[in-house]
């Protein structure tokens, strides 16, 4: 039972490169809008961070698209994760067992039948967001959260749903980027509610938002991945620092972000190489 557990971190873990500001900006100008409406799209979607505390890309199993994929040949013997009817989610690490459990019966369907990243781009849609092929599309995710927006950012211009967001139309961005049922979730609403927040507050800090993934790749508790320094951040920062002869300040700073990244990397190889021997 360890080996599958290993197997299925291992084979969908990779760098999990936090956003850049390069990246926030690049989405930006693909789909001529303000960072607020971005942030929006995204917190909504995945409470704003693309990746699991093990690196591993923030996923959603949807069983009904596994039985659409396979045309329900897999219904009888599998109903948690082959079903006419949406559901069964277990949330967080737990997505990635039932995406187990439908890589074993078949790889290709499963990846098409899960939401990605952190703007939770279906595998299927995975032309409309700029790639190949999903298997092309699941390697990007794996590897940066720049990645992941950017395929965000495709997917609503090709859809045309970026004039729906550009004009901040809530109900008809909800209804093309989360489907027909997006009210039963109130998915405009928490839409337009988070954008009145953005619009009137602070937005994210991109850089506090690399040090907080890192820390928390690296097992620190920052309370989150959110952009904002608290004191659980700060604290964490001072921590590492003193830990890493970095001195006791609790300073964001390049030189921190960059010996983040090379403790976070060097776990990834680590983990690659114990998941291949």
């Amino acid at each position: 039972m360890l080996g599958v557990y290993c197997h299925i971190v291992n084979d969908f873990q990779g760098l999990a490169s936090p956003l850049s500001p390069d990246g926030l900006a690049e989405a930006q100008q693909l789909l001529s809008i303000g960072a607020a409406e971005i942030w929006t799209v995204l917190s909504v979607e995945t409470s704003g961070f693309g990746y699991l505390n093990d690196r591993r890309p923030a996923i959603l199993f949807e069983r009904h698209h596994f039985h659409k994929q396979t045309n329900g040949m897999f219904d009888a013997a599998n109903p948690a994760i082959s079903s006419p009817k949406a559901g069964g989610y277990l949330g967080g690490a737990q997505e990635y067992t039932r995406l187990a459990q439908a890589v074993a019966l078949d790889r290709h369907s499963a990846l098409n039948s899960a939401s990605w990243g952190i703007g939770q781009v279906m595998g299927f849609n995975s032309s409309l967001a700029g790639f190949a092929n999903v298997e092309a599309m699941v390697t990007a995710m794996i590897d940066n959260e720049d990645a992941q927006i950017k395929a965000m950012a495709k997917f609503v211009c090709s859809t045309g749903l970026d004039t729906a967001l550009a004009a901040r139309n809530w109900a008809k961005f909800a209804h093309g980027y989360n489907g027909a049922d997006f009210a039963k979730n109130q998915y405009d609403v928490r839409l337009a509610a988070d954008f009145e927040k953005y619009s009137k507050g602070p937005l994210p800090d991109v850089r506090v938002r690399q040090v907080q993934a890192y820390l928390t790749y690296l097992g620190f508790d920052v309370a989150g991945v959110d952009g904002v320094i608290g004191k659980r951040t700060r604290s964490g920062v001072v921590r590492f620092r003193e830990e890493n002869g970095l001195g006791d300040s609790d300073q964001i700073d390049d030189a921190l972000i960059t010996v983040l990244r090379g403790k976070v990397a060097a776990a990834s190889a680590a983990a690659a190489a114990g998941g291949a021997s």
